[in-house]
């Protein structure tokens, strides 16, 4: 038998942070929660430059002379120096560390090309990055003088509480003692890859921005200072190190330095809380934008609840954590009578379940609930009835779970049931001592809001959801999946057995539906060419007058027209459509750009105008654009975070959750180069509003964050 639960009521409460997974160190307490179902594609590089391997270099690269990046804590001359061990160390009071903040975010970045390949990361020994990315010319190699940041290390490592903006653990740029090849010097964690090709290292940026920045140490109330200040000095040593491989050892200058923080924690927090992500009860402070929040913010507004048939809503599970966040629309959510789960892990409901559930809503049951809570019902997620091997009994149940979710939201009364309660209840009885049957009553009763979810809102509920608004409209599968998306307005993803399935089950959810007017064509209408041709998802919707797809959706001309889009625009990827497709297609309403490959070296910055001008104009003529590269999540994902920071004034950061969020079940990966050319895009949109510059968060926070939202989806675990 399914599980019935009870839900209590959810309340606004206090933002906390997700457990432990907001570092890459091992060091803190649990495991990154995945969004169930969400993955990562491949994504192809793209050519590769015709160059024969190179010898590995011999010495580390050095410098090369370019725009320097100012920083308030170079020349540290105006410092004290906070130890009287052989290496310096310098004091930094609270309000130096803010000042030295908001004056780095007001800094412009190198561009793209002074810092790059060198960010992707090139080992000495990996002959296959840097035959791709530099072939002969050595200067690539050298590390960017133009480049420097502000690096903030936590002694003791612990980022569940106590938390400065883009703080990183000691472990995550310092070597091990069991790793140093010298264990009598300090050194930085070799992080470029010694082996395979990646344009998507953001795990390594954190330590590599380390060795190009001022590094700022400090600890929470439960740290010694003599603790702080003995990391400070092994940082230190490490910079000294790191300088005498560049520029040998007869170079004495030290472009970099290491800073200890000499106020408590306690006065950062009353006194700068600007800087503090997480307090020292390990609660957010919304002071600091922090990437997993505000994805799921960001997901639980685009699926918020919406009724999808009378007294029927679809939706994400409730979380108290974000309950009134001003993110999330404003509509008239009501509370609700049912709720049904979509889980991978449910069963089938059968009709013991049903009948207890009913005698709890009625009443009729010993169960006593909890104030505010509410029965909940479990049903299999989206994918758990498969092709060709579901059973009867698995349809059976999809239907009966239509029929009694459609009773229920409408008040129906099942005669069976009536007709039992009158006589369990002692109805009135004939001459013949039968119970008198009066059916002349209003059979129909108030009907009971019924919220259908599951974690985010469109994944595990799409089958259940679906197949219901087939049944409660009475509609085939192809009316179904464009009405719930275009006329109520819900995103949601649908795996190619839910179109098999129902697909193959509509003739019997049609019968069965309360508005079947029993017309046999009505059962079995011919299905439409665009169905054939989709995999059960359709193009994510970014904004009303834009979407994100992949090549087969750009090759379905048909489904795009039943979408509203009318334009599409292609990244570095052509179209192949059949030569009867293109008539009602004029060439501007086409945008094609070439030579732009998934491989870290070609740049996108360049096409951002063109491209959001053609978004433009569509927008101006009614109709929609897609925008597409091959699998959709990385040269075509870029244009759409440039277009929502266009267009909605969102920071890099938050605009890159705004597009993955709605970007459903697949995770978006623009890679490095494409990332930091968005960052610079930031910079461009703050002058073109007349805003003084200010980057809400730094390159190497940035970079941490992505490769920590993406590591429970990865290959490697």
């Amino acid at each position: 038998m399914a599980t019935i639960l009870a839900r209590p009521a959810t309340l606004p409460g206090r933002s906390t942070p997700p457990p432990g997974h907001l570092s890459l160190n091992t060091s803190q307490r649990g495991t990154p929660a995945a969004i169930p179902n969400k993955h990562i594609p491949h994504c192809s590089p793209g050519p590769r430059p015709a160059s024969r391997l190179i010898s590995s270099p011999t010495s580390p690269p050095s410098a090369t002379p370019g725009a320097e990046t100012t920083s308030l804590l170079y020349p540290p001359t105006g410092y004290k120096k906070a130890s009287v061990s052989d290496v310096p160390v310098y004091a930094l009071s609270g309000a130096q560390l803010a000042q030295a903040f908001d004056h780095l975010a007001s800094q412009p970045l190198p561009s793209a090309k002074h810092v790059f390949p060198w960010l992707h990361g090139l080992h000495a020994d990996n002959q296959l990055q840097l035959a791709f990315f530099i072939a002969r010319k050595k200067s690539l190699r050298r590390t960017p003088r133009g480049l420097r940041g502000i690096t903030i290390v936590k002694a003791g490592g612990d980022l569940t509480h106590s938390k400065l903006k883009g703080a990183i653990a000691p472990e995550e740029i310092l070597q091990g003692p069991s790793t140093l090849r010298d264990r009598t010097e300090e050194s930085f964690l070799e992080c470029d890859p010694r082996e395979g090709f990646s344009v998507r290292n953001f795990q390594i940026q954190a330590c590599k921005m380390a060795t190009v920045s001022d590094i700022v140490v400090y600890g929470d109330a439960g740290t010694p200072a003599g603790e702080v200040e003995r990391l400070a000095g092994k940082i230190s040593k490490a910079q000294r190190a790191w300088q005498r491989r560049l520029e040998g050892p007869n170079n004495t200058e030290r472009p970099y330095n290491t800073f200890v923080v000499t106020d408590p924690y306690s006065y950062l927090e009353t006194d700068h809380a600007d800087l503090i992500a997480l307090d020292s009860e390990g609660c957010m402070t919304s002071k600091v934008m922090d990437f997993f929040h505000w994805e799921r913010l960001e997901m639980c507004a685009m699926s918020a609840p919406a009724e999808i048939a009378s007294n029927v809503w679809l939706g994400p599970t409730p979380d108290p954590s974000i309950a009134g966040h001003e993110v999330l629309r404003k509509d008239n959510v009501p509370s609700f009578d049912i709720m049904i789960e979509a889980s991978d892990i449910a069963q089938i409901p059968d009709s013991r379940t049903y009948d207890v559930l009913e005698d709890l809503l009625e009443g009729r049951t010993q169960i006593e609930m909890a104030d505010g809570a509410v029965p909940q019902l479990e049903f299999p997620g989206s994918g758990a009835i498969m092709p060709p091997t579901w059973s009867q009994n698995e349809v059976d149940g999809l239907v009966e779970a239509c029929s009694w979710i459609y009773r229920q939201a409408n008040g129906v009364v099942d005669d069976r049931k009536r007709r039992d309660s009158k006589m369990s209840l002692g109805a009135e009885v004939d001459s013949d001592g039968d119970s008198a049957m009066h059916l002349d009553d209003s059979s129909e009763t108030e009907g009971r809001k019924i919220l259908i979810h599951c974690t985010d809102g469109y994944t595990e509920s799409s089958l259940l959801a679906l197949a219901y608004f087939m049944y409660a409209e009475c509609l085939p599968v192809h009316d179904a999946w464009l009405k719930l998306h275009m006329e109520k307005k819900r995103n949601f993803f649908a795996y190619s057995s839910d179109v098999a399935l129902l697909k193959a089950i509509q003739p019997r959810l049609l019968q069965a539906s309360p508005k079947h007017t029993g017309k046999i064509t009505q059962l079995c209408p011919p299905a439409p060419g665009w169905l054939e041709r989709m995999d059960g998802s359709l193009p994510s919707r970014i904004m009303p007058y834009m979407y994100l797809g992949n090549l087969g959706h750009a090759n379905n001309p048909g489904l795009l027209k039943e979408l509203g889009i009318g334009q599409v625009l292609s990244v570095g990827e052509p179209l192949s459509w059949e030569e009867n497709a293109t008539g009602e297609w004029l060439p501007e309403k086409m945008l094609f750009v070439d030579k732009v490959q998934d491989n870290g070296v070609d740049p996108l910055w360049s096409e951002f105008s063109r491209c959001l001008d053609f978004i433009e104009k569509g927008r101006r003529n009614g109709t929609a654009t897609l925008v597409h590269c091959r699998v959709g999540v990385s040269r075509s994902a870029t244009i759409c975070i440039a277009e929502v920071m266009n267009e909605l004034g969102l920071s890099f950061p938050r605009a890159y959750c705004f597009v993955r969020a709605r970007r459903l079940n697949v995770i978006i990966q623009p890679h490095l180069r494409f990332t930091y050319e968005l960052l610079k895009w930031e910079e461009l949109q703050c002058e073109k509003r007349g805003k003084p510059m200010k980057r809400e968060l730094e390159w190497a926070t940035i970079a941490r964050e992505i490769a920590a939202m993406n590591k429970p989806y990865s290959r490697q675990g």
